[in-house]
């Protein structure tokens, strides 16, 4: 088989419905269980309307979970797309890159510092960046929707280090904190940059009249 084969038979898979409602629950109840996990956080959190801005990974998956029932829907949101990928894959990245990092400066040695809760996290952030970059190909959204999210997503790391509400870091890391702050914007101009590629990258499965498959 091919290289062109196997992403053929990759996308296809993608494509079906069974594979669309297996993932919509995985990132359902992903998403749930995120906005839990920062409840406390949540709760500490003043004012109020900056709540919005601290939920970063769920609020992520649970956009892609909205673009996964569109496509079972055979519909797709361009603007929805682009915030869902794009959250997505940053998140994503960012939350691995925190854990081995608060793992490495602690006093304790790196492995012995990784808990059960970590290496879940590892992972389910792992999926969630490997979800954006695999959907790629079916994006829609164009330069009005990526600039939209870019500047949602800027905004995001403003309030969350010029406030102080980012997600909340292993104590090993808290002395870096403004570090976190530089490599968290340039992870955004990264992934902004990187998905604006996607989008310019010729695809069959783009056009908005390809409908998905209501049948699996």
């Amino acid at each position: 088989m091919s290289v062109s084969d196997a992403m053929h038979y990759v996308l296809s898979l993608l494509r079906k419905r069974t594979v669309l409602w297996i993932l919509f629950i995985i990132n359902f109840l992903g998403s749930i269980y995120g906005f839990y996990w920062y409840k406390e956080q949540l709760a500490l959190t003043e004012p109020k309307v900056l709540t919005l801005f601290v939920p970063d990974s769920p609020t992520a998956s649970a956009f892609f979970t909205l673009v996964l029932l569109l496509y079972l829907c055979s519909r797709r949101s361009p603007l929805l797309e682009a915030f869902a990928s794009i959250t997505l894959f940053k998140y994503g990245i960012w939350a691995v890159v925190m854990i081995f990092w608060g793992a490495y400066l602690d006093v304790r040695p790196m492995m012995d510092s990784l808990s059960w809760q970590h290496w879940m996290l590892v992972f389910s952030h792992l999926g969630m960046a490997a979800q954006a970059i695999l959907y790629a190909p079916f994006y829609t959204y164009g330069r009005r929707e990526i600039l939209i999210v870019a500047a949602w997503t800027l905004l995001n790391d403003g309030l969350d280090y010029g406030v102080d509400i980012h997600p909340w870091l292993a104590l090993s890391l808290e002395p870096f904190d403004h570090v976190v702050g530089w490599f968290t914007l340039l992870l955004s101009v990264t992934t902004l940059l990187l998905f604006s590629i996607f989008a310019m990258l010729p695809s069959k499965w783009r056009p908005q009249d390809l409908p998905l498959p209501r049948s699996s």
